[in-house]
């Protein structure tokens, strides 16, 4: 490692004296894009063998290991429902997208800033030795430092890329990139953006990842539970921590009580989900992103025909006095009857009547998920998921109220009496080199609209309040993280990321967006390296060693060595690591839970004892648990973090912002395009869903090829299309079928199935997007991202978040040439004796 001992690193001489020579290898003719044999996982040896306790965001298990190499996965005997998704886990570490060796862009090597970025995404890179790699990395970091300011430096963008209290790759991201300068940051996330800004306003709180109610609370005292556009059984299967599945049991005795006719289940939602058919309960297929015609609707039954809670809205609420003229057409001209919304949202009128009164007529669980505010106006749907409890004026007793986590995290599980561990800090206290000024433009921008930033920089846009500039973004690093599978409308993307200068990811798995980069670095797998991490998210079960499983494959790096070496660059390192060494660390972190034990009577052995022993403790059982019990109890001593300490109908603070798009209380807002005799939907007449996939986490397992193979279609990421849609077209199951809108095209495989109401089609989100020609705006995805067809606009000058689930589409049966699936090899790069480096290939 090339440690400098000016903190400016790498001078200009021997940066431009690099790419001279970097130049003569890149230009070594065809050769240059064969393919390198890849290294066979015997390759990776090392003698172990035994069997390693580890986890994951699928869940723990257990490793069996032969000769240095993982052959076997068992679930973890303490997880009462294993997810099969266990199988991919080991394919993460042997799979043909395997991010090797740090690699830099051809034409970025030959010309550094100055290089053609439209020929990003063309997959063509060299190979160069770590040390050089970090150089660059350094060099661009101080060039766009010194030359723009830290405005046009993007280190903002996290993602789910790995479970474990030490290596998460944001925080390392974070904590190194601050030790050198200030950076241009960002605000929200793709998965709650709209419902997280628009809830504290109307609940006070975000509501979208907190602990709900217990479930045996919920199965003891509730007569209905309306699953509002969820998925529990499903998205359950994942966690942001190790999941334990145990709340798996609970919907296991709510299909029993639904069976026996204790419980009545509502789903209101398009599709005939995974937890309808668990659970079982009956269906209202609501028309897409008509749910707010619905809503309104159920609560011009509940007030005209005297079923509203008067005392709750009285004492725990405010502004309904403003929300109804509204509802009752005072202010519009329109009357939000059921006869009225039926024409929006194909519900029938006396079906809109008769859910108001067995909402109104019971103790009733409100169960929201998350997809529906990622629709354009998503903050609506959510504050209106809120009136409809508040009116009904359960909220805080047990089994009524509303939620919206419970698709998540294991929520509804009895949090446990132990302690929480807490993470490795992305603050070290230590001032960064560069501090400049941000010259006006904005520290921190909507990460939805990161894109908008790219593309027109300059452009001040409203967001929360507030008037935000954006600034002219030159650089961007990605750690862990996918933007090319999270951000909507793939070739205005494209578009927009020749204006870059430099793109940095540090991955480890050939994902598109390391192909639109310039530099890649190698990074380990969870299972290559020690960490330690809670087992169970909301019921912090226990702690769970996460062991190494194997040695790291060919050159790769855990983040934290990646940013010590960078750190060291510009004398910092020991600023990263505090001085201590990674197990050092971890223990640190141990034994933070060890003292707080100690406060809260759970007794913990020592690190050692619980390293080198079985790796797992548990904690004893916490109690049950009413969400907003205490504000109902005592309102006075226990409010709401809202302005007024209550429930928020109305909101002044809102409505003095002065949004057109998000006013003072819940509204309709016609989308700009919808099926269903919706804007657009008679030229693509299909409403596209691309919700969370069954197979999946986002976009992590896409790369597990025999993992992927039992649910491709034609292989091809499955699209999910009704009986009648598929008849009208001449399609069949397994049928390859282009999906097509005007913001661009992909292939995938026909899955026919009345689950899905007629108008009404799916592709997951996560499947990697795989060009035909590479880099090229407009190119059909070979493999089936969905957001090569999804819209990319903010959902409100109030959120500005993800309007993914607004996107209409049309299908066709493919009829020309096959093309091969592009997306899940690594780059082309110089084959044989590399001329540069020719000590590296060995």
């Amino acid at each position: 490692m090339a440690t400098q001992n000016n903190h400016k690193g790498i001078t200009r001489r021997r940066f431009l004296s690099g790419l001279a020579i970097a130049s003569a290898a890149s230009v070594v003719g065809t050769s240059l894009l064969a393919p390198r044999k890849a290294m066979a996982a015997t390759d990776a040896v090392t003698g172990f063998n035994g069997e390693v306790l580890c986890g994951s965001h699928w869940g723990a298990f257990r490793a069996k290991v032969v000769n240095g190499v993982w052959t076997e996965t068992t679930p973890f005997e303490k997880d009462p429902h294993p997810t099969v998704m266990l199988d991919a886990v080991r394919e993460v570490v042997y799979n043909p997208a395997r991010v090797k060796y740090p690699m830099i862009r051809i034409d970025w090597l030959k010309q550094g800033y100055k290089s053609d970025t439209s020929q990003r995404g063309n997959n063509r890179f060299v190979r160069v030795p770590w040390s050089q790699a970090l150089d660059f990395f350094q060099h661009e970091l101080n060039r766009i430092q010194e030359t723009y300011g830290p405005s046009a430096l993007y280190a903002g963008h996290t993602g789910w890329q790995s479970v474990g209290k030490l290596h998460n790759a944001g925080t390392m991201m974070k904590r190194g990139i601050s030790l050198h300068g200030t950076t241009l940051g960002k605000m929200g996330d793709y998965s709650t953006g709209a419902a997280q800004v628009i809830l504290p306003y109307v609940a006070g709180a975000m509501e979208v990842y907190e602990q709900q109610t217990s479930w045996d609370i919920v199965l003891k005292n509730t007569d209905t539970i309306v699953m509002w556009g969820t998925d529990p059984v499903k998205n359950l299967q994942v966690g942001w921590l190790v999941p334990d599945h145990s709340v798996y049991s609970s919907y296991q005795q709510l299909a029993e009580k639904v069976k026996n006719k204790e419980i009545k289940v509502i789903h209101v939602d398009p599709v005939r989900n995974e937890t309808m058919k668990f659970v079982g309960g009956e269906q209202l297929p609501v028309h897409p992103q008509s749910d707010i015609p619905l809503m309104l609707a159920i609560a011009h039954t509940l007030y005209t025909e005297n079923l509203y809670d008067k005392e709750f809205i009285a004492n725990y609420t405010t502004g309904f006095d403003k929300f109804m003229p509204y509802v009752m057409g005072e202010t519009d001209g329109i009357v939000k009857t059921p006869e009225w919304a039926e024409k929006i949202c194909g519900i029938k009128a006396s079906q809109i009547r008769e859910l108001a009164r067995t909402m109104a007529g019971g103790r009733t669980q409100l169960v929201g998920g998350w997809c529906l505010q990622r629709m354009q106006h998503g903050e609506q749907w959510a504050w209106m998921l809120v009136v409809l409890a508040a009116m009904l004026g359960q909220i805080g007793q047990p089994g009524g109220g509303f939620g919206f986590g419970w698709h998540y995290n294991d929520a509804g599980t009895i949090t446990s009496a132990g302690p929480l561990m807490s993470g490795f800090s992305g603050v070290t206290g230590v001032d960064p080199i560069y501090n400049g000024s941000f010259k006006g433009y904005a520290k921190t921008i909507p990460v939805a609209r990161f894109v908008d930033c790219i593309s027109n920089p300059g452009t001040k846009i409203q967001w929360n309040g507030s008037e935000i500039t954006f600034p002219y973004m030159k650089m961007a690093i990605f750690s862990g993280n996918n933007p090319f599978a999270h951000h909507q409308d793939r070739n205005r993307m494209i578009k927009a990321w020749t204006k870059l200068e430099t793109v940095v990811s540090i991955e480890h798995q050939w994902t598109a967006t390391c192909r639109f980069a310039d530099i890649v670095l190698p990074a380990t797998t969870t299972y290559e390296r020690d960490d330690i991490e809670q087992f169970g998210n909301h019921s912090n079960k226990g702690i769970l060693a996460l062991r190494k499983i194997i040695e790291p494959m060919f050159e790769s790096k855990d983040d934290f060595d990646i940013f010590r070496e960078l750190c060291a660059r510009f004398n910092r390192e020991e600023a990263f690591t505090g001085g201590k060494k990674k197990i050092e660390i971890i223990e640190e972190i141990y034994n933070g839970a060890r003292l707080q034990g100690r406060g809260i009577g759970v007794r913990m052995p020592t690190f050692a004892k619980f390293w080198e022993g079985d790796g797992y403790i548990e904690f004893p059982a916490g109690k049950e648990w009413v969400r907003h019990e205490s504000f109902r109890n005592e309102p006075d001593l226990e409010p709401l973090g809202t302005a007024s300490g209550l429930i928020e109908i109305y909101c002044k603070t809102i409505a003095d912002m002065g949004y057109n798009d998000c006013q003072g209380h819940p509204m309709w807002f016609e989308k700009e395009e919808r099926s269903h005799g919706g804007p657009r939907s008679d030229v693509y007449p299909l409403h596209l869903q691309s919700c969370h996939p069954n197979n999946r986490l986002h976009s992590q397992l896409c790369s597990s090829t025999d993992f992927r193979a039992t649910y491709a279609v034609a292989d091809r990421e499955p699209i999910y299309i009704n009986t009648q849609d598929a008849a009208a077209r001449n399609i069949k199951s397994g049928d390859l079928v282009r999906v097509f809108n005007g913001r661009g095209q992909v292939l995938a495989g026909a899955v026919v199935t009345d689950d899905y109401s007629p108008g009404v089609c799916r592709i997951h989100e996560g499947a990697w997007y795989s060009p035909l020609e590479g880099g090229k705006a407009g190119t059909i995805c070979t493999y089936g991202d969905p957001n090569v067809l999804t819209l990319d606009i903010g959902t409100s000058q109030l959120a500005q978040a993800t309007s993914a689930h607004t996107a209409v589409v049309d299908i066709e049966k493919y009829t020309g040439p096959v093309p091969e699936v592009t997306g899940f090899n690594g780059p082309t790069y110089e084959t044989g004796i590399d001329p540069l480096f020719p000590a590296m290939d060995k």
